[in-house]
C-alpha cells in the first residue's frame, strides 16, 4: 500500500470517528450541521479546526473546580439577599413589566440579587471612560480587582500600568487577570514593572499557542474593575489607544461603558474573585472585600455573569426575555450580529406584532468573517420590520439594550453565539427610567451618525457581497 493511499485511509477513519463524536455531543442542530459541513468542504483543515476549537467534552472538566468555588464564596451573600428582595413588599410593589420577568429569571439562573442601593453614569467613549477608572484608581485606599479580555502595551495601557504601580507602592493590594488569547501581544517589558511593585497579575487558561487550542473557544471576554469593593466598571472597552479613537484603520472608537456604585458591586467582586480562585486556587473570602455601603442611590440594578461554567446561559436568556416581552422598542447596539435562532425569532416577532425594533451595527469590519456572516442575517430581520443602521461616524463597539422605558442593559456580551454560548461574560441589567431616557439620547445620536438599510437596497446589493454572506453564514454557528 502506497503512502498516499495510507494516508487518506487515516484521514477518512479519523474524519468518520470526529463526525461521530460531533454527533454524540448532541449540540444544537446548526452547530452540529456546521461542523459537518467544515468536514465535508475542509476534509484536512476541518479535521485540525474541530480539535483544536470544536470540542466540548473538555468544558466540564475545566471548569468543575471554577463552578466549586462559584457556590462557596457567592451562597450565603447571594441567596440570603435574593430571598429578602424576593419576598419583601418593595419587590412585589415595584416589579412590574419587563422586571417582573428578567428579575426572577436573573435570580435564579445566575444567582444574582436585584439590589436598591445604587447609583450609575453612562460613559459613552473610551476618553470619559478611561479618565474616570484612573481617577478611582488613584482613590483607592484597599484594593483593586481588575479581569480584561484585551490589555495593549500601549499609551493608555501604560498610564493605567503606571497607576497601578503607584497604587501598589502606597499599600493597596492590586490583583490583575488577563485573556490569555485576547491579550496575547502583552510581553515582559509591560508586566515585569507591575510585579516588580507587588501587583499581582495572572492570565486566564493560558495556551500554548495563541492563536490555536481548545480553550480558544473558552475565553474571559469580561471588562471588570472593582476598586475597594465599593466602585465598579464595566462594559465593552477594552484597554488600548483604539479604543481612545486612535485607530488607523477604523477611525473614531464608539463604546459604551458604565460606572456603578453601590451594592451591585458585591456582585462584580464576587464575580472577580471567583474567576482568580479559577486561576490561582487562592480563596479570597475577607469581609473587607464586600464592605458596607452608605447610601448611592435608587437604582435597581442586577450584574449577571454567564460562561462555559454555568448551568444556565443567563445573559442569553436575559435579552431573549426582554426581547419577547418588550411593548413599545428593543434598541440594539452590537458590533457582532450573529444571533442564534432563538434571539433570531424573537427580534423579527417583537417587530412583527409591532415593536419597534433597531439594530446598529458597523459599517466596516474589524474581523471580515464575523462582519459578512452578520450581514447574513439582514434580510430575515428587514423583511420582519425590523430597522438596521450602519454607524457611519467610526466604528461602533458597544453591547447595549435598550427596552421599553426602564430596562437598559450595559456589558461585554455581543448578540453573537461566542458570547451567548462559549465567553465568559458580564452585563448589567438597571431597571431605571432615568437611565433608559440618557440611554435613549445616545442611541438618537448614533442614529443621526448612521444610515438605515433598506429591504430594497440590500435585495440589490452587489453579487460578491451575496457569495461572501453565503460562504460567512455557513461558519457563523462556530464562529
Amino acid at each position: 500500500m502506497s503512502l498516499l493511499n495510507g494516508f487518506t485511509i487515516f484521514f477518512t477513519i479519523l474524519t468518520i470517528s470526529i463526525s461521530v463524536m460531533i454527533l454524540m455531543e448532541n449540540r444544537s442542530p446548526s452547530r452540529t450541521v456546521a461542523w459537518l459541513l467544515v468536514l465535508i468542504l475542509l476534509p484536512v483543515i476541518g479535521i485540525f479546526l474541530y480539535l483544536y476549537i470544536g470540542q466540548n467534552h473538555k468544558k466540564k472538566r475545566t471548569f468543575i473546580k471554577k463552578s466549586q468555588q462559584d457556590y462557596r464564596i457567592l451562597s450565603q451573600l447571594l441567596k440570603e439577599q435574593a430571598s429578602f428582595t424576593k419576598n419583601s413588599d418593595f419587590f412585589l410593589e415595584n416589579i412590574t413589566g419587563i422586571k417582573s420577568k428578567v428579575i426572577p429569571l436573573l435570580m435564579k439562573n445566575t444567582n444574582s440579587p436585584i439590589t436598591v442601593n445604587n447609583e450609575s453614569k453612562i460613559l459613552q467613549n473610551g476618553k470619559i471612560t478611561y479618565e474616570a477608572m484612573l481617577e478611582s484608581i488613584s482613590l483607592a485606599e484597599d484594593h483593586i480587582h481588575m479581569e480584561y479580555f484585551i490589555i495593549k502595551d500601549s499609551g493608555i495601557g501604560r498610564r493605567i500600568r503606571d497607576a497601578l504601580i503607584e497604587a501598589a507602592n502606597r499599600g493597596v493590594k492590586v490583583r490583575v487577570l488577563y485573556d490569555a488569547v485576547g491579550s496575547w501581544r502583552l510581553n515582559n517589558e509591560f508586566l515585569t514593572p507591575l510585579k516588580e511593585a507587588g501587583v499581582r497579575i495572572e492570565a486566564f487558561l493560558p495556551v500554548s499557542i495563541p492563536l490555536f487550542g481548545h480553550r480558544l473557544n473558552y475565553r474571559n471576554h469580561r471588562k471588570n474593575l472593582i476598586v475597594d469593593g465599593t466602585t465598579g466598571f464595566l462594559g465593552g472597552i477594552n484597554i488600548g489607544d483604539e479604543y481612545l479613537g486612535m485607530d488607523k484603520k477604523l477611525g473614531f472608537w464608539r463604546d459604551t461603558h458604565l460606572q456603578i456604585k453601590g451594592e451591585v458591586v458585591y456582585v462584580m467582586q464576587a464575580i472577580f474573585l471567583m474567576d482568580w480562585f479559577f486561576v490561582t486556587g487562592e480563596v479570597i473570602d475577607d469581609p473587607i472585600y464586600f464592605p458596607r455601603q452608605g447610601y448611592c442611590g435608587t437604582q435597581m440594578i442586577q450584574v449577571a455573569s454567564s460562561g462555559p461554567d454555568s448551568q444556565w446561559e443567563a445573559i442569553h436568556q436575559a435579552y431573549f426575555t426582554a426581547i419577547a416581552a418588550a411593548k413599545n422598542k428593543v434598541y440594539i447596539t452590537t458590533p457582532y450580529l450573529i444571533p442564534d435562532e432563538s434571539i433570531l425569532i424573537a427580534l423579527k416577532t417583537a417587530a412583527l406584532r409591532g415593536v419597534d425594533v433597531r439594530i446598529i451595527v458597523p459599517s466596516h469590519p474589524d474581523h471580515r468573517t464575523v462582519f459578512w456572516a452578520s450581514r447574513s442575517h439582514f434580510r430575515e430581520l428587514l423583511q420582519a420590520g425590523v430597522k438596521i443602521y450602519e454607524y457611519k461616524k467610526g466604528f461602533i463597539h458597544g453591547k447595549v439594550m435598550l427596552v421599553d422605558d426602564d430596562f437598559v442593559s450595559i456589558g461585554t456580551a455581543n448578540v453573537d453565539i461566542r458570547s451567548f454560548h462559549l465567553n465568559f461574560e458580564i452585563n448589567a441589567f438597571i431597571y431605571d427610567k432615568e437611565t433608559s431616557e440618557k440611554m435613549m439620547f445616545y442611541f438618537i445620536d448614533d442614529f443621526r451618525h448612521s444610515r438605515e438599510i433598506t429591504l430594497e437596497e440590500y435585495h440589490h446589493r452587489p453579487y460578491m457581497e451575496r457569495i461572501k454572506e453565503s460562504v460567512a453564514r455557513l461558519f457563523s454557528p462556530i464562529l
